[in-house]
């Protein structure tokens, strides 16, 4: 397994839109533990493919506390939002930034696995909350595009501050 490179702010390929992956392949196989490795070494509880500069539709995503319960969403949608929640984010693309986003607190998703078969999961939770902001990234949305604007400018005043 390869650990790779996490794109950052402000960098512009954080807005490609990410495409549908036609078939479940060694390759995506293989991309989908690389980026595992990634988050966990990071340490982030997920990634999307379009934060390591694939712009395909895979995200992973780890929750548990002993990092033993990994997901891997291949072409995932969500189907059905229920209810509100406001979560603090962070994210390994805004490094050093966190700020509360209102998001569903219960999602259902469609997706398919690594043996490119169908699954449905419902979920609530930190989990819920997770789905929604990596599949942002797969839309080329970041979550402080979820703040307001006067909120947005003073997270990334920060942002640079933080990496000069």
């Amino acid at each position: 397994m390869t650990q790779l490179n996490i794109l950052t702010l402000p960098d512009s390929r954080l807005k490609t839109v990410a495409q549908p992956i036609p078939q479940v392949t060694d390759e995506i196989r293989q991309l989908a533990a690389d980026m595992l490795e990634t988050m966990y070494a990071a340490p982030g509880i997920g990634l999307a493919a379009t934060q390591v500069d694939r712009h395909i539709q895979m995200v992973v995503i780890d929750v548990s506390e002993d990092k033993s319960e990994p997901l891997v969403l291949i072409n995932p949608e969500i189907i059905e939002r229920a209810g509100i929640q406001t979560h603090e984010e962070g994210c390994l693309s805004v490094p050093g930034i966190y700020a509360k986003v209102k998001r569903a607190d219960q999602v259902m998703i469609k997706y398919q696995d690594l043996d490119g078969q169908w699954q449905e999961l419902q979920t609530e939770g930190l989990l819920a909350v997770c789905i929604q902001h990596e599949l942002d990234h797969l839309k080329g949305i970041v979550f402080l595009d979820h703040l307001s604007v006067l909120k947005r400018k003073i997270a990334l005043k920060k942002l640079a501050k933080l990496h000069d």
